[in-house]
């Protein structure tokens, strides 16, 4: 019996069958390389005593000076504890309620009231902290607020309660406007997710038995189980961040021990003064932490069993 060699014809190579995925990555591919990795650079300048007229190449380089005079700033230990409480606050408040949020509008069956509320919820994510903080003002205001001037009226209280003018009263209104304003964003990720889940098994829920409660319990859950554990890594990796417009515009001085976070303090002790060696110190530790914070989850959450992010 003789055998036939069948030649194959070689096969083109993958980059040549797929040429235009990679004709689209170059757009985004120059973009991050030109605005996120290429200002990398600038990193530097954390580590001189940075004059504007010599550049950054032409700075003396002082090592960790810069680092070490931040540090020892009488503000900078609030500005960091503010960080990390508020950030802290909106994790164990704001975590929990796009889930919620996102089971509830999936059991809607009236489509009309789901549309109307999920519009509702996203309208929020698109305000800008300006328009929100003047929201806020006409709200929450000791004074002129509308919640102080119906609770007063009806009695309910005696005097006005300083949402904004306490600390501890500022710090739990900030947190409550920073899950009304996100929300609806979170929202959408979760939704995304539950629609992913095989509707088979929730049939097979129904036979056996099992109620609404214990469908969400059994079936929805576990189905966004990867995504909770994903978002809830990343939301711990941003623990050292924080915006700079929303506790610029909802703080005041009287609540300024309470108010005063990390990046209202690069703006204040870096960008004012010309400290741009400075601030970026700030900056760079404040990435080095959250760097450090996001791999210990990942870690973690790899060891209870579960994907991680990487």
């Amino acid at each position: 019996m003789t055998t036939k060699t069948v030649k194959r014809k070689p096969k083109r190579r993958s980059w040549l069958q797929d040429w235009r995925l990679y004709t689209m990555l170059i757009l985004p591919v120059a973009f991050y390389l030109i605005f996120c990795y290429k200002p990398m650079v600038g990193l530097v300048i954390a580590f001189q005593k940075y004059n504007m007229f010599k550049g950054m190449w032409g700075s003396k380089w002082i090592g960790l000076e810069n680092f070490q005079f931040v540090m020892k700033m009488p503000d900078f230990p609030i500005a960091l504890q503010n960080t990390l409480w508020l950030n802290f606050l909106g994790l164990i408040a704001g975590f929990p309620v796009p889930i919620v949020l996102a089971i509830m509008l999936n059991e809607m069956k009236w489509v009309g009231l789901k549309k109307v509320s999920q519009t509702l919820l996203y309208l929020p994510h698109f305000l800008s902290w300006i328009i929100i903080g003047g929201m806020v003002l006409q709200i929450f205001s000791p004074q002129t607020g509308i919640i102080n001037a119906l609770l007063l009226k009806s009695g309910l209280i005696d005097k006005s309660i300083p949402f904004l003018t306490d600390g501890p009263h500022w710090q739990a209104t900030y947190t409550l406007v920073g899950v009304w304003q996100s929300m609806g964003w979170g929202t959408i990720l979760y939704l995304s997710a539950i629609t992913g889940i095989n509707m088979e098994l929730f049939e097979a829920a129904k036979i056996d038995g099992a109620n609404k409660m214990q469908q969400i319990w059994h079936v929805t859950l576990p189905g966004i189980r990867s995504t909770i554990v994903v978002l809830l890594i990343l939301n711990v990796g941003q623990m050292m961040n924080i915006s700079f417009d929303r506790p610029y515009i909802m703080g005041n001085p009287q609540v300024q021990d309470y108010c005063d976070v990390l990046s209202t303090f690069v703006y204040r002790a870096g960008i004012t003064n010309s400290q741009f060696a400075r601030a970026t110190a700030i900056g760079m530790f404040q990435s080095v932490v959250g760097l450090i914070l996001i791999s210990a989850a990942n870690f973690v959450t790899k060891q209870l069993g579960e994907d991680g992010i990487w």
